[in-house]
């Protein structure tokens, strides 16, 4: 089997940094923290690029060295309190479609600030990296039914938190 290239690691790294910047943010909450925690898991890819016996399986590679990293920095910093996610920051005008979608945004993003950087991990990497249970279960090093248990009481979380927000509760 012939060994992956520079070249090869720069398509991947470039068409998977986006993917990864998002979950980053969503996971720490914090915009250059973010570009920290993905820059470093890129370079833990690179350093085992050479090592890697199925190109198309780094993003996997890059994805877990990221979740690994943000629970080291979690467990380091015992971090009780977090900076807001800036999600202002985006070209053109400001329609009410804009206007609906920054909302929203900033509704998500308090929202999963107020989950346990566990059940927050779990909830990025099932709902907005659409991983399964298994997929989540290998990256974060634990069991599906810890998947499946830290899923439901962060959704339980979340769906509280939707309450107790003024107008949360408009569908009802």
């Amino acid at each position: 089997m012939r060994q992956p290239t520079e070249a090869e690691y720069g398509e991947f790294a470039r068409a998977a940094w986006p993917r990864l910047y998002r979950s980053a943010v969503m996971i720490l909450g914090d915009r250059q923290l973010a570009e920290d925690l993905v820059q470093t898991a890129l370079v833990k890819t690179y350093v085992a690029w050479p090592r890697l016996r199925q190109p198309d399986k780094a993003l996997t590679y890059a994805r877990r060295a990221m979740v690994n990293l943000s629970r080291d920095w979690f467990r380091k910093h015992a971090w009780t309190h977090e900076s807001t996610v800036d999600v202002a920051a985006r070209d053109g005008g400001s329609d009410d479609d804009h206007v609906a979608e920054l909302v929203e945004r900033v509704a998500l993003a308090e929202a999963l600030r107020s989950l346990p950087p566990g059940q927050r991990s779990v909830v990025v990497l099932r709902f907005l990296d659409d991983l399964s249970v298994r997929e989540t279960a290998d990256l974060l090093n634990v069991s599906t039914g810890t998947v499946k248990s830290q899923t439901s009481a962060a959704l339980a979380a979340l769906r509280l938190h939707v309450q107790l927000v003024p107008g949360g509760n408009d569908h009802d």
